[in-house]
């Protein structure tokens, strides 16, 4: 039996956009991401809640959730998205604005229970841990994801000395990676624009600019792929958790194998794992271990 997975890639579906978007205070970075479909609307700014933005958002089928709500809290935002991947909705499209107060939030509130214990970045491990999960279940949910962030200085080394070389987003510096495409919105004149700032897509070479409205942007990546209904990813039953805990009860995995499993399926527990790769792991524990000392004993 052969262990080559791999499949034709034309057989892979084309994903939902998963974009991180930053620019200075009214360049339109929100107000364009609400003309997207059925946008679920995580606002840590409080500030989208004026009544011309609600309108827009009620008008399009979008619904908020705020400060009020828990907006600001790390933990009650991943929740939000895990329910968005693994429940039925017709929401298409998730806004998290901005990404840089969550994130910088979170800092804040480390730094503060630190004390004078707070060196060389310690507030900042707690953040980027959860902004690593955060970007993991975004990764998983079958939607277009919109990160909208602040805009900053960016410094780098000029002639030996250090110098403003630009600007750049507020937030986790690994952001732009671990997403399909980082743009910086710029107005210009009556125009709003999007530059590529980095991009692992065709349609958006890096350091092109196009107009920042919905339609030309669809038109790019893909309207029919930007509106289709998203599917749900299918967690692992409570037959096949409790079957995979006995087993791992009974049999020693090698150290550190369950852990990489985990890592693969980017979740911290198997309760966060779909259905298809928690059952391939319960096959394979007792194909090669319970059936490998069984047969054992027979011989």
């Amino acid at each position: 039996m052969t262990k080559l997975k791999a499949v034709d890639p034309k057989q892979a579906e084309p994903s939902k956009p998963k974009i991180l978007i930053y620019g200075k205070p009214g360049v339109g970075k929100t107000w364009t991401s609400l003309d997207f479909p059925g946008v679920y609307y995580i606002d840590t700014e409080g500030g989208a809640d004026l009544q011309h933005y609600t309108d827009k958002l009620k008008a399009s089928g979008g619904m908020y959730f705020g400060p009020e709500q828990g907006s600001l809290d790390f933990q009650t935002v991943i929740e939000q998205v895990q329910g968005l991947a693994t429940e039925q909705h017709d929401f298409k499209t998730v806004v998290v604005d901005s990404v840089s107060k969550l994130y910088n939030t979170a800092i804040d509130r480390e730094a503060e229970r630190l004390g004078e214990k707070d060196a060389f970045g310690a507030s900042k491990k707690p953040a980027i841990s959860q902004m690593r999960r955060l970007v993991s279940w975004l990764t998983r949910l079958d939607m277009n994801v919109i990160l909208i962030a602040h805009e900053k200085t960016e410094w780098g080394m000029v002639n030996g000395q250090r110098a403003e070389v630009g600007s750049t987003f507020d937030c986790w510096d690994k952001l732009e990676y671990e997403l399909h495409l980082c743009m910086n919105i710029i107005k210009a004149g009556p125009n709003r624009n999007a530059k590529v700032r980095k991009s692992r897509l065709i349609g958006f070479p890096d350091g092109d600019s196009f107009k920042w409205n919905y339609q030309d942007f669809a038109a790019r990546y893909g309207k029919d792929i930007i509106e289709k209904k998203g599917v749900q990813v299918q967690l692992a039953t409570e037959d096949q958790l409790a079957q995979l805990k006995n087993l791992l009860q009974v049999v020693k995995l090698p150290e550190g194998m369950e852990k990489k499993w985990l890592e693969a399926a980017k979740a911290e527990a198997w309760a966060e794992v779909d259905q298809e790769k928690v059952q391939k792991s319960i096959d394979f524990i007792k194909n090669t271990y319970i059936k490998g000392e069984q047969h054992a004993l027979s011989a």
